[in-house]
């Protein structure tokens, strides 16, 4: 049976100076090549074709010397990168499939206990404690990964959670008004329709138990740190704290906000974070660039140098909490999600923004199409929440030319036809973004 998940006594390693931090992070990443190389065919092959000497891997520069792995190594090699018997394998995961085809990842059962040490570590960043009340509004079926990641991470801490899961707002609020939990832990869009379904049924939600919400797979932020769009649209109808984390399915690392809300806390045990440019080498901190990621202590699918596709920065100065070890900031966006409009270059989240602080759109969906000018058609399709006197293509035109000096074409749909978009049958996710610049090409 797999060892349970250990930290060899690094539980405030967050706390030391950069240079601890550092040469700790150096020791695990020494470990970490030994057991690639001894448990890992993948890696095996990728250490003898490159002609790598692992012991010359000393420090966290020296990482350069190895090469990236890809998402499309895991979808050709997935059963290489496996590091364990299939026999020793606990439980089958696969990615949200956010860039393309979902992915299959095992987890050992020590791999599930650092799965519980992560997010306990997370969400005591948060603030919740022994005593406090997490209701829990995502799937934690379906292969998610992040579900369960949560529910395990309660437990670990000694606090309680209630699995309510995504969607449906009356049972939200039936169950916050049956159990009056602290903190609610979900998409932060979908506290908007919480919101309008209390207003709209009288629930007096701002005298409610919850204090706080913990944020998934949007951001809340500005680069600056500085409330985003939505997060101001819930603070000012909601006056609660709110967090935003940053994570996914492999790295198997959450990165929390902590009460001052300055970017995502890293965990050195966890993880080791590059930031690299378009030349494929390390930018300086404070500069975007794609989020690369070796994981530690992962014990059935290890990654080394992985790409993770996502565009942010880093922040190494020490936090007024305390911690010292660096911050990840908002997601920029994701790399394969760059669109070219009308000569401007911009991201998903940069429309999103826009969208999430339009006070008659209900929902909806934005679809990226490929054109024979080398830049990109963009369609927003909008459900609104009710017929409007004024015309809502110019208006929110002239909302995008403020904001991101563009505007992209406008669609208005019936409400329920874009809901059916957003959640289709087999999604764990709200889907906003549907690119279809590869389908074009291969049209061609």
């Amino acid at each position: 049976m797999a060892k349970r998940f250990v930290v060899n006594g690094a539980e405030d390693i967050e706390y030391k100076s950069v240079e601890e931090i550092k040469a700790f992070q150096e020791r695990l990443l020494a470990e970490n090549l030994k057991y690639l190389s001894e448990k890992s065919p993948y890696y095996r092959r990728v250490f003898r074709e490159n002609s790598i000497d692992i012991s010359q891997i000393r420090h966290i520069e020296d990482l350069v010397n190895i090469p990236f792995t890809e998402k499309e190594d895991l979808h050709k090699y997935n059963d290489d990168f496996l590091c364990i018997d299939k026999a020793d394998i606990v439980d089958y995961i696969t990615t949200s499939g956010t860039l393309g085809d979902p992915v299959t990842f095992a987890c050992s059962e020590n791999d599930l206990q650092r799965l519980a040490y992560n997010e306990k570590k997370s969400f005591e960043c948060a603030g919740l404690h022994h005593g406090s009340i997490l209701q829990l509004m995502t799937t934690i079926d379906k292969r998610f990964m992040a579900g369960l990641a949560y529910f395990l991470g309660i437990r670990e801490l000694g606090a309680s959670i209630v699995r309510v899961g995504n969607g449906i707002p009356e049972l939200q609020w039936d169950t916050i008004q049956r159990i009056h939990p602290d903190t609610l832990m979900c998409v932060p869009s979908f506290i908007l329709k919480l919101i309008q379904f209390a207003e709209e049924h009288g629930i007096d939600y701002r005298n409610s138990s919850v204090k706080r919400i913990i944020g998934i797979g949007e951001s809340l932020r500005e680069q600056d740190f500085t409330l985003n769009s939505l997060g101001k649209k819930i603070k000012e109808k909601w006056d609660v704290d709110l967090f935003a984390t940053y994570s996914s399915t492999e790295m198997s690392t959450t990165f929390p906000e902590c009460e001052y809300g300055c970017g995502g806390h890293h965990h050195p045990e966890l993880i080791i974070v590059e930031i690299i440019g378009d030349d494929d080498r390390p930018v300086q901190p404070g500069e975007p660039g794609e989020v690369v990621v070796t994981t530690l202590g992962v014990e059935a699918m290890p990654l080394l140098r992985f790409r993770t596709g996502d565009i942010a920065s880093i922040h190494t100065e020490p936090c007024k909490c305390g911690r010292k070890s660096f911050r990840i900031s908002p997601l920029v966006g994701r790399k394969n999600n760059m669109i070219k409009l009308k000569g401007t270059t911009l991201y998903p989240p940069a429309i999103f923004d826009v969208l999430n602080n339009t006070e008659y759109i209900e929902n909806y969906v934005v679809c990226v199409n490929s054109n024979e000018t080398a830049t990109d058609d963009v369609i927003v399709r909008i459900g609104l929440k009710s017929p409007q006197k004024f015309d809502v293509e110019k208006d929110l035109k002239d909302r995008f030319r403020a904001r991101i000096r563009v505007a992209p074409q406008i669609e208005i749909l019936p409400a329920d036809i874009i809901q059916k978009i957003n959640y289709p049958a087999m999604s764990r996710k709200p889907i906003l973004f549907i690119d279809n610049r590869n389908n074009d090409l291969q049209k061609r």
